[in-house]
C-alpha cells in the first residue's frame, strides 16, 4: 500500500512533531510513509472565509502533489474533512486509516501518564471519528484514559470563528479549560493541533491543568514523558 503523508500547512510550520509522530506509528507497524514535497495548504482557511477561488486552486494543487498514492493519511480532522469534501483523494485521518483500513487497535505504545480526550468539531461532526481515537488510546500500555465533562461542546476556535467572535470563543474557551482542569489528567489530546493551540492558551492560565498533545503523539511514544 501506498501510504503518503498530508502533514498540513499548521503542523508543518509550528507542530512538526505530530507528523513525525504519525510517520513513527506506520512505520512501527511495517509500512513505508512518502513525503510528496508539493504539497501545500489545502484551501480550508480560504474556503471557510469565503474565498473560493484561491481554495479551488490550492484543492487542485494538492490532487496533483498526492497523485498516484493509495492513501494518504493526516494528523488534522479539519483538513481531512475539507479535502474529503472537495476533493476525490482517499484521504484519512490516522485514526481511519489504523482501524478501518489496516484494522489495527494497539501501535505498540506505552504512556504511563493520566490522560483525558477532546473529540474535535470536525472530527466529532464531518469525519464522525466515535471512539476511534479513543479505542487507540486505550490499548496503549500504561495510560489512564479518563472523560472529560461535556466533551461534545466545542473549544471555541473555529478557525476565524476565534477572531470575528472573540468574546464568544473566550467564553467556550474557559468552559472546555475548566472541564479539562476538572479530570485531574496530566495532558489533553486531540487529533487536531489548531484546536490543541487554542485550548493551550487557555490552559496556560490555569494552575495544573493538562498539558495539550495530539494523540499521535502518544502513539509514537513507548515511555514516559518527563
Amino acid at each position: 500500500m501506498k501510504i503518503a503523508l498530508f502533514v498540513t500547512c499548521l503542523n508543518d510550520a509550528l507542530f512538526p512533531q505530530a507528523g513525525i509522530a504519525t510517520v513513527t506509528v506506520l512505520e512501527r507497524l511495517g509500512h513505508t510513509v512518502a513525503f510528496p514535497a508539493a504539497q501545500s495548504c489545502c484551501g480550508q482557511m480560504h474556503a471557510n472565509t469565503g474565498y473560493a477561488a484561491p481554495a479551488r486552486q490550492l484543492e487542485r494543487l494538492t490532487e496533483t502533489a498526492f497523485a498516484g498514492h493509495d492513501v494518504i493519511v493526516s494528523p488534522s480532522g479539519s483538513c481531512v474533512a475539507h479535502l474529503r469534501a472537495h476533493t476525490t483523494l482517499p484521504v484519512y485521518e490516522l485514526s481511519e486509516l489504523l482501524i478501518d483500513v489496516l484494522g489495527v487497535t494497539d501501535v505498540g505504545a506505552t504512556f504511563p501518564h493520566r490522560v483525558t480526550y477532546h473529540p474535535t468539531c470536525h472530527g466529532l461532526r464531518s469525519l464522525r471519528l466515535g471512539d476511534r481515537p479513543t479505542t487507540l488510546l486505550r490499548a496503549v500500555g500504561g495510560l489512564e484514559l479518563v472523560d472529560l465533562p461535556e466533551p461534545e461542546q466545542c473549544c471555541g476556535f473555529g478557525g476565524t470563528f476565534a477572531l470575528k467572535n472573540a468574546a464568544v470563543s473566550a467564553a467556550m474557551l474557559t468552559d472546555k479549560c475548566t472541564n479539562a482542569a476538572l479530570t485531574g489528567a496530566e495532558y489533553l489530546a486531540a487529533a487536531d493541533n489548531s484546536c490543541l493551540a487554542h485550548i493551550g492558551g487557555g490552559l496556560a492560565r490555569h494552575p495544573a491543568a493538562p498539558t495539550p498533545i495530539h494523540y499521535a503523539e502518544i502513539l509514537a511514544t513507548t515511555g514516559a514523558l518527563s
